[in-house]
C-alpha cells in the first residue's frame, strides 16, 4: 500500500483538519475530534438546514458540497463507514435556524439507521427533521451495504437542487419535496477498472484481473451485475447507459442533466471519452442533453473506473441547477 498519510488510524481526523484550513472562508469543523464539517456563516437565519454524510472516502463528497447554495453541514464517519448519531445530531443542531433541517441520506443500512435516530433525538429537542433517502443507482437491487438501491453519484444532484431551495427561502416541506423529485428522475450506474484500498485494511477492496472490470459496482466497492473482460470505452458506455435510459425511462424529448463522475484514480481525458460516447447515445435517441457536469465527485478513495448519471429535468429543475452556488467542490454563479 502506498498512500500519503501518516496514521492510518488518522487518515480522516487529518484530512478533515487540512480541508477546514484549506477552505475556512466557507467551513468551519465542530466537535473535539472533528465530527462535522458546518457552513462558516451557519445558521442563517430563516433559512431550512441541509444536512448529510456517510463514511469517507468519497471526496469531495459530502464535507466538498458544503457552502452557499448547497449543504449546511456534513458528517464524515471512519473510512466507509456510516457516523454514529451523536455527530448528526450535532450537525443538526448546528444549523438550525427554526425553519427545521433536512437531512439527505444514502441508502445504505448504517447511514439511513443512524440519521434515523439522529433526527429523533432533534425532535427530541424541538427541531422539525425531514429525511430524504437517495437510492439512484440502477445496477443491483441490494448489495452487502443496502436494502433497496444503493445511493450514489445522484446524491450530489440532490444536494445542489435542494440546497437551491433551501437558499431561495423554501420551507422544510417544499425543500423536502425538491429532494423528493429529483431522486424519483435520477439514475446511475458505475463501473471499475481496479480497486481501492482503504488505508486501515492496507489490501485492495476486491480482486480484479489485468483484463477484467466491474460491471454495476458500488462506492465501496461492493460487485456488481457482472465482471467481464476489458472492451474499449464505448462499448462500457453503451453497456452503462443501455439500463439507466430504460430505467425510469428516458424518452425522446426529454431534457437531462449528464453527470460523469470518477470514482477517484481516473484521468479526466478518459472521463471525456466517456462524456463523448453518453452523450452521442442521447442525440441518437432524441434525447436534450441541458446540462453537463464532468469529474471526480462522488469517489471510491483512488478507485480507476466511472459512474454515469442522467438527471431528468423541466424549467424548475434546470433553474435550482443553475442557481448559485459557492462550495469547495462545486462553484458558479457567484
Amino acid at each position: 500500500m502506498k498512500k500519503l498519510i501518516n496514521d492510518p488510524a488518522k487518515t480522516v481526523d487529518e484530512g478533515l483538519a487540512g480541508f477546514a484550513a484549506a477552505h475556512a472562508d466557507l467551513v468551519r469543523v465542530v466537535v473535539d475530534p472533528p465530527f462535522a464539517v458546518v457552513r462558516a456563516d451557519a445558521p442563517v437565519a430563516g433559512k431550512v438546514g441541509l444536512v448529510s454524510g456517510g463514511g469517507s472516502g468519497h471526496e469531495p463528497l459530502h464535507a466538498g458540497f458544503v457552502g452557499f447554495g448547497m449543504l449546511d453541514a456534513a458528517v464524515p464517519g471512519a473510512m466507509f463507514t456510516s457516523p454514529t448519531p451523536d455527530p448528526i445530531l450535532e450537525a443538526t443542531k448546528q444549523v438550525d435556524a427554526g425553519a427545521g433541517v433536512l437531512h439527505i441520506v444514502k441508502n445504505y443500512t448504517g447511514d439511513v439507521l443512524n440519521f434515523e435516530t439522529a433526527a429523533e433525538l432533534a425532535l427530541a429537542e424541538g427541531i422539525e427533521v425531514q429525511s430524504v433517502v437517495v437510492d439512484d443507482d440502477v445496477a443491483v437491487k441490494d448489495s452487502l451495504y443496502t436494502a433497496g438501491r444503493r445511493g450514489v453519484a445522484g446524491t450530489l444532484l440532490v444536494e445542489k437542487l435542494a440546497g437551491a431551495a433551501a437558499q431561495r427561502g423554501d420551507t422544510l416541506d417544499q425543500v423536502a419535496e425538491v429532494a423528493r423529485t429529483v431522486n424519483s428522475r435520477v439514475r446511475s450506474m458505475g463501473m471499475a477498472l481496479a480497486p481501492c484500498t482503504v488505508p486501515h485494511a492496507g489490501e485492495p477492496s476486491f480482486d480484479l484481473g489485468d483484463d477484467e472490470v466491474e460491471i454495476g459496482i458500488g462506492i465501496h466497492g461492493e460487485p456488481g451485475r457482472e465482471r467481464i473482460a476489458l472492451e474499449p470505452a464505448d462499448r462500457i458506455v453503451d453497456r452503462l447507459m443501455e439500463p439507466i435510459l430504460e430505467d425510469l425511462p428516458f424518452s425522446k424529448g426529454d431534457r437531462v442533466v449528464l453527470l460523469v463522475n470518477g470514482m477517484g484514480g481516473t484521468p479526466l481525458s478518459e472521463l471525456y471519452i466517456v462524456f463523448r460516447r453518453a452523450a452521442e447515445i442521447l442525440s441518437e435517441r432524441g434525447i436534450e442533453l441541458a446540462r453537463s457536469l464532468v469529474g471526480s465527485y462522488v469517489t471510491s478513495l483512488e478507485m480507476q473506473g466511472v459512474s454515469i448519471t442522467l438527471l431528468q429535468v423541466d424549467d424548475e429543475l434546470l433553474d435550482l441547477y443553475d442557481a448559485p452556488v459557492q462550495t469547495a467542490a462545486l462553484r458558479w454563479g457567484r
